[in-house]
């Protein structure tokens, strides 16, 4: 394990209460996502490993922001370390979320790091597979909303036209919305060819196990 200014004790220390599948647990995730990323793509791994341990330290303070608000808590926390490491960890902390650019960023290829990408990626992965599944029937529970609607390839087959407007749904937004509106998007949004492989198998679970449940749902029709 590569020496970095921030140890897993450390970083626990900074998270507040779990948040179902957004908690430390994620970030423990996502950090050996990252590091097993960035050992196969010749990335930085002391860079990716302390960018990953923050990557959603301010998160407790709302979702909207938290990439900027955490690249900032990690610009205090690594002070006294060199500007450039500083910058490298912050920059990958900046371009993690999902829909989000960094402070005057592009609108498109947000991490511009090597580094950046391998924490993007890991962040990616950690919404998808079985844990990704996981996740969103949690929410849905959270929430109160049903568990199914419709099989999903049906749901998949209005995608991109007139009537493509998921969010409208309201209540009726399921899981099985999530998985095919975002969950099955997100491989093709993923930088390194280590993370594509990683996601393919992890797509391939994740529409074996829909498959299954509308074959289940069946009953009711």
């Amino acid at each position: 394990m590569e020496d970095t200014p921030v140890t897993i004790e450390f970083a626990r220390s900074l998270y507040g209460a779990s948040r179902g599948g957004h908690g430390f647990d994620h970030v423990l995730r996502v950090t050996a996502l990252a590091e097993q990323i960035a050992r196969a793509e010749g990335a930085d791994v002391a860079i990716v490993r302390t960018a990953a341990l923050l990557h959603d330290v301010a998160e407790g303070e709302g979702r909207e922001d938290h990439h900027l608000r955490g690249a900032a808590m990690a610009r205090e926390i690594l002070a006294g370390q060199s500007p450039e490491f500083v910058e490298a960890v912050a920059h990958a902390i900046e371009a993690h979320r999902f829909r989000a650019a960094p402070a005057g960023g592009p609108a498109r290829d947000f991490a511009r790091t090597l580094e950046a990408q391998v924490l993007s990626d890991a962040d990616k992965l950690d919404a998808i597979g079985a844990i990704g599944v996981a996740r969103a029937f949690a929410h849905a529970g959270a929430r109160g909303t049903a568990l199914w609607r419709a099989p999903w390839r049906e749901i998949a087959a209005v995608v991109g036209t007139a009537n493509d407007q998921p969010r409208a749904l309201g209540p009726d937004y399921t899981p099985v919305h999530e998985f095919v509106y975002k969950l099955d998007r997100i491989p093709e949004r993923l930088y390194t060819a280590t993370a594509r492989a990683i996601a393919r198998e992890r797509q391939a679970f994740m529409r074996a196990f829909f498959d299954r449940l509308d074959e289940e749902m069946a009953i009711l029709s």
